[in-house]
């Protein structure tokens, strides 16, 4: 499994596993008046590369938009879709070097046109290329005045996207215990580990040193530059609210409308980021058991000694294929991104208590991004060789074990598998990781809109009033969901729908601490 980050791949695979949700209305909590958005007048100085610095080659490419062709991971999209390639430089301290291509989508405003709204979607690694067109039904209203545009960052599907390894050694692959028991256990763990970074380093040679947040974020600002925006107007979703963070950092008196939705906690190192993750997904499981009138307690016990017992014995399916304990577990989180998902874990939990895995299986094959074909696609790859280009913390596995009782104590169905993920994700990993945590504070830079939902499995709720917090005083305001799921932008709250909206659209910036239940 995966890290548990990922946003397209796994909260989109929910949400088509469920099938789409009627919205509803989200009442208003603590309302505030709103304020103009000053972002149109707002300046300071960028701290990123400035446009001066770089070579017209690049500041002056004229972009040929053209039809959207099938890709490996996507069908082409119809109707107004664009697509075009951007040049960027490989290593964003030698701008006039060696370059690579970015692969963009767009559909352009329907209405009185206010510029470029750019998504992406998280993951790392997510394809906002693919993903773009099936969410403009969420962002339907918002075409109204911006061109929808998202693009697949560097490292990521058609821009440059890294494999690191066959689809015949990620199914073999997924036999390896991420939880190991035994010292043979452990060591098979540790090699798959070092095995899969060979991997991505023998696909990407150099670019596996320049995947960074901060070279995508500095990718972002020359696509605002190229397509002839003066402000970057942006919706950060998951991992996106951190890459939305490190640009406004960058790049503050670019800052225009900017949402960030489903945030990151950006004070949390690795290890911290895992803790919060058992936490968020804790929670999220609790709130499930309740649901289904389950004691929470006893219901997590329960789940936890079915973990063990598909750990000691694989469980049969119906595609000869076998459910193991890592594959069981990553079946369980999927459904958790969002409450629509819900009635199919208990399906897939209650034949796995008799026997048959194959329902959690396929929930974990939704999640890796397994076909029917048995071809994976590169979500993960791309996911791994980003985080682990960020994170220069790498615990060791002496460290790892010492560290198991706190995860296990705020998880018994997620700890484990959690803790033991600090070390072996980016174990002796091919390059360096570059920071603990990621800079987002951006004095100076117009308000941004913080999002955050009370149910969030995977970026807990927490983490948006540090979020806030850390973009600085009159920067950073946070909107509240009481809701359930990863994100809260269309996921059926009139209340949060509106208010973003509002800003987007008219500028107007709700009252810092508004919260829509």
């Amino acid at each position: 499994m995966s890290r548990v980050t990922q946003w397209a791949a796994a909260a989109a695979a929910a949400v088509l596993l469920a099938g789409c949700s009627g919205g509803s209305s989200g009442g208003t909590g603590a309302e505030g008046k709103g304020r103009t958005d000053p972002s149109a007048t707002a300046s300071s100085t960028s701290k990123g590369t400035a446009s001066s610095d770089l070579p017209a080659s690049l500041t002056s490419q004229r972009l040929a938009w053209g039809h959207c062709r099938t890709t490996s991971t996507s069908a082409a999209p119809g109707g107004d879709w664009q697509c075009a390639r951007i040049k960027v430089p490989l290593d964003w301290s030698r701008p006039g070097g060696e370059t690579i291509g970015l692969s963009l989508i767009r559909a352009r405003a329907t209405g009185e046109h206010a510029g470029s709204l750019l998504f992406n979607f998280g993951g790392p690694g997510a394809s906002g290329v693919a993903t773009m067109p099936s969410y403009a039904a969420v962002a339907g209203d918002l075409r109204q005045h911006y061109d929808l545009v998202s693009w697949d960052p560097r490292g990521v599907a058609g821009s440059e996207g890294v494999r690191c390894r066959s689809d015949r050694r990620i199914q073999a692959a997924e036999s390896v215990d991420a939880t190991p028991d035994t010292p043979a256990e452990e060591r098979a763990y540790l090699q798959d580990a070092v095995d899969f970074g060979k991997g991505c380093a023998k696909a990407a040679g150099k670019l596996l040193a320049h995947v960074s947040t901060t070279d995508t974020a500095r990718d972002m600002d020359l696509i605002r530059q190229v397509l002839g925006d003066t402000r970057m107007h942006y919706f950060g979703i998951s991992y996106g609210t951190e890459l939305g963070g490190v640009y406004a950092h960058l790049f503050p008196g670019h800052v225009g409308r900017m949402v960030l939705d489903a945030v990151v906690d950006p004070t949390a190192d690795s290890v911290g980021h895992a803790l919060n993750q058992t936490r968020g997904f804790q929670r999220a499981l609790d709130d499930y058991l309740k649901s289904t009138g389950q004691d929470p307690a006893q219901g997590s016990r329960r789940i936890a000694a079915l973990l063990k017992r598909i750990d000691a014995k694989p469980l049969s399916t119906v595609s000869g294929r076998r459910l193991s304990q890592t594959l069981a577990l990553t079946g369980i989180v999927l459904p958790l991104y969002s409450k629509d998902s819900w009635p199919t874990l208990t399906g897939a939990l209650d034949a796995a208590e008799k026997g048959d895995g194959s329902g959690l299986l396929s929930l974990a094959d939704a999640y890796n991004d397994r076909d029917a074909s048995g071809h994976y696609g590169t979500t993960t790859h791309s996911q791994r060789v980003i985080s682990c280009l960020d994170d220069k913390q790498r615990p060791t596995p002496e460290q790892t074990r010492r560290l198991l009782p706190e995860f296990e104590k705020v998880s018994p169905v997620f700890g484990d598998f959690m803790g033991w993920d600090t070390a072996g994700w980016c174990h002796d990993w091919p390059v360096a990781g570059q920071y603990d945590h990621p800079l987002v504070g951006a004095a100076g830079a117009a308000p941004i809109l913080v999002v955050g939902n009370t149910g969030d499995p995977a970026t807990p709720y927490e983490g948006a009033r540090k979020m806030a917090d850390g973009l600085g005083k009159g920067v950073g305001v946070e909107l509240t969901w009481k809701g359930e799921g990863h994100g809260a932008y269309g996921s059926g709250s009139d209340c949060v729908d509106s208010t973003v909206n509002a800003y987007l659209l008219n500028g107007t910036v709700p009252k810092d601490g508004k919260v829509c239940s």
